[in-house]
């Protein structure tokens, strides 16, 4: 059986519950506290910012998930960010893990958290303890617990950001669901976002971590929005082995397989919060092909998706390849520009069309490439001509709704 596409929430996988309440951490009207839970002890694994500012449910996340702990359990809110507030902060995740334990019966080291919004805002714990325990008493495996969940998570974004797939590892069916949320402050370097993987597979802790590491490396990694790395970016992938399936504890094609299924959900939900970026209308994709290795593919690639000038050119539909070029040629990669070939693809013909090639711009239509940046999924590829190694960044383009969004944010 191949990886299948299956509808579902984060509760797809057997033994995963979620709920979601309106706390009123920041938000009013709306469910603002989201819950994970499987009674039976999950494996973790974990990926986190790589900004030296850390929030404090970063720091908590990172102590249990880089030791061989049994995990049952995730809180996550969105309104405030829970970074830069000190002790306090660290003492709030402390008491929210408690809280939980109480709750539910667990260790309070089995408890993961998140947080998403504004910094330096200390969380209200009365809110928070209250949230906790209706949390608790409302977790379901029902599908929509887990389209709630993902909603509540939710800042900036329009759109929810949810995915799940199924196939057979050692003649077991296993299932995988991915939810995540991330619409600003996205920018790679490892993955700037919440993100939350379920899955029933059985497999070794260890492999599941070096697993989880590889696959942010050309989704999460290669994603951006407007160049800020955030505080609290968390991708956490949780495994109970519900599917019954033999362990995995090799690199066999078992391990393939669950690899095979990681890298489609994570891929998934890192092209979603490309699209959705604050005030975005398009999805960017830059695919560099033929170029000498593949970090400065990816080198490339980003560096293409990451430029301003380009990303406003797309907002305006602006065939300017010179932005395009020139975001290249500050890469800090190696080339030679008279052997590129630039072009974007029209999905609706199927076709190229030829924009630079051989040191000089291409007798092109104007309106026929505006027609192609119009869509709402732009591809620009370039050809370097130098090796066979490709890479593919995500992002978006830049419009005055995102500056309208960011200006005024904390209000």
């Amino acid at each position: 059986m191949s990886i299948e596409l299956i509808s579902g929430s984060i509760t797809a996988p057997k033994g995963f519950k979620a709920a979601a309440t309106a706390a009123r951490i920041k938000y009013q009207g709306r469910d603002d506290m989201a819950m994970i839970y499987s009674e039976v002890p999950c494996v973790s694994a974990g990926c986190y910012t790589k900004n030296v500012v850390k929030a404090a449910p970063v720091i908590w996340d990172k102590n249990i998930t880089k030791e061989d702990l049994p995990v049952h359990a995730v809180v996550v809110n969105s309104g405030i960010a829970n970074a830069c507030t000190g002790q306090e902060g660290l003492d709030i995740c402390q008491k929210t893990a408690e809280a939980v334990s109480g709750e539910l019966k667990i260790p309070a080291d089995s408890v993961l958290l998140g947080s998403t919004g504004v910094i330096g805002m200390q969380l209200p714990m009365d809110r928070v303890l209250a949230g906790v325990k209706t949390l608790a008493g409302a977790l379901s495996e029902d599908e929509d617990s887990g389209h709630r969940a993902e909603k509540a998570i939710m800042t900036t974004d329009t759109v929810p950001k949810e995915i799940v797939f199924k196939t057979v590892i050692g003649g077991s069916e296993v299932t995988m669901a991915g939810m995540a949320k991330g619409s600003g402050m996205i920018h790679p370097n490892m993955c700037t976002m919440l993100a939350y993987i379920t899955t029933d597979a059985a497999i070794d802790k260890v492999l599941m971590q070096e697993a989880l590491s590889a696959t942010v490396v050309d989704s999460f990694n290669m994603i951006s929005v407007d160049g800020d790395t955030s505080t609290n970016d968390s991708l956490i992938l949780l495994a109970n082995g519900e599917a019954k399936n033999p362990r995995i504890t090799s690199k066999n094609e078992d391990y393939g397989k669950f690899c095979a299924m990681l890298d489609e959900v994570c891929l998934y939900l890192a092209k979603a919060m490309a699209a959705d970026g604050e005030g975005a209308t398009k999805l960017v994709e830059a695919k560099v092909i033929n170029a000498d290795t593949k970090d400065n593919a990816r080198t490339l690639a980003k560096s293409v998706v990451t430029s301003s000038l380009t990303k406003a050119a797309m907002y305006g539909c602006d065939a300017n390849w010179g932005r395009i070029l020139c975001a290249l040629g500050y890469s800090g990669v190696n080339f030679d520009p008279e052997k590129v070939t630039l072009t974007f693809w029209d999905d609706d013909k199927k076709e190229e069309m030829l924009i630079y090639d051989s040191g000089k711009g291409q007798d092109y239509s104007e309106k026929e490439a505006t027609r192609i940046l119009s869509a709402k999924h732009v591809l620009l590829k370039a050809d370097m001509h130098m090796g066979s190694e490709e890479a593919t960044a995500y992002g978006c383009d830049l419009t005055h709704e995102y500056v309208n969004i960011n200006a005024d944010y904390r209000s």
